[in-house]
């Protein structure tokens, strides 16, 4: 193997495995001589990569851990792979790293060549992910359009549901992409409309980034999380949720979601969950009900009522057997 730059990849790829390689085993594998070994090891100690050496007749060498990160070297099986879990983690928003995913993701999918993303893309659709979140999936290509475009600075076009079942054309200046551990939401500066705009992804379609470059603009406030929470906060009437357990704090904390709130230790045997929520009281009722474990309903009113009429249904439909 003559070609410097390709030599040295593949002795890269070779020292990120997680072992010990003998200099003679690196130089059969790659077709040269122990001193072409050596002589490399230095290169990539001049490019920043730690690479370790044991002393001993055949001497051995492996990449420790630096201060920074170096690129990695991916063979296909690694890329496509790191890949799909990427696209997992971003499109079924795994709680804590889902906004990493569509980072990195994005970055990864830049330089996948075209016969990788055909692999990835194929080994998705033939593969059915058993996920237990609350909310509702989107396809990581959407993200990663996404993604890309707001890093860039690239204006966006896409196909948009409301609610209601209507479709408008939007053209954008994405800003950030937020997840909820839900729900995905952009923020972008709708151009049509002339004011910034929240947009929940599963509701977008046919992303197209159009190569239109644009300047940044300001927020109205001070981040990106910020002005999702007021737009939630105007679109949905809120309330004050108020319920007691009657079971350890670290019980319920486990079996309560994220997003309805986290309770108070009220004694030993008994928690408080006092919060404002927007969400719809009938999933409210569901969620506290499969908590498993006597609870009371203070506040307000309108779920204590919904609590009353569903326990009143499940009784007759428990006493009708």
């Amino acid at each position: 193997m003559t070609d410097t730059p390709v030599r040295l990849l593949n002795l890269l790829s070779l020292l990120q495995t997680p072992r010990e390689w003998p200099g003679s085993e690196l130089a059969d594998r790659l077709g040269v001589s122990s001193r072409t070994i050596r002589r490399d090891i230095e290169r990539l100690r001049d490019l920043g990569y730690p690479v370790q050496a044991t002393m001993g007749a055949e001497g051995g060498y492996r990449l420790a851990a630096g201060a920074a990160l170096p690129p990695l070297v991916l063979d296909d099986e690694e890329a496509v792979a790191i890949a799909v879990g990427l696209r997992a983690g971003a499109g079924h928003a795994v709680e804590g790293i889902e906004e990493a995913s569509v980072r990195a993701l994005a970055k990864l999918e830049q330089v996948l060549p075209s016969r990788l993303r055909h692999r990835v893309s194929a080994l998705q659709a033939a593969t059915v992910p058993l996920t237990s979140g609350d909310g509702a999936t989107v396809d990581p290509r959407t993200l990663t359009v996404m993604a890309s475009s707001a890093t860039g600075h690239e204006r966006l076009r896409f196909t948009y549901r409301t609610g209601d079942g209507t479709e408008t054309k939007r053209l954008v200046e994405p800003h950030r992409l937020i997840s909820t551990g839900r729900r995905w939401y952009l923020v972008a500066y709708d151009i049509d409309r002339d004011d910034w705009r929240t947009f929940r992804v599963d509701r977008v379609s046919e992303p197209f980034a159009t190569g239109a470059r644009f300047t940044p603009r300001e927020l109205p406030v001070a981040d990106a999380a910020e002005f999702l929470k007021r737009s939630m906060a105007r679109l949905q009437p809120t309330y004050r949720l108020v319920a007691t357990f009657r079971a350890p704090v670290e019980f319920v904390a486990a079996r309560l979601p994220n997003w309805l709130g986290v309770p108070a230790a009220d004694g030993d045997d008994a928690c408080r969950l006092d919060v404002t929520s927007s969400d719809a009281l009938e999933w409210v009722a569901f969620r506290l009900a499969m908590v498993d474990c006597e609870f009371t309903v203070e506040e307000p009113r309108e779920l204590v009522e919904l609590l009353e009429g569903l326990g009143a249904r499940i009784s007759r439909a428990a006493a009708a057997r």
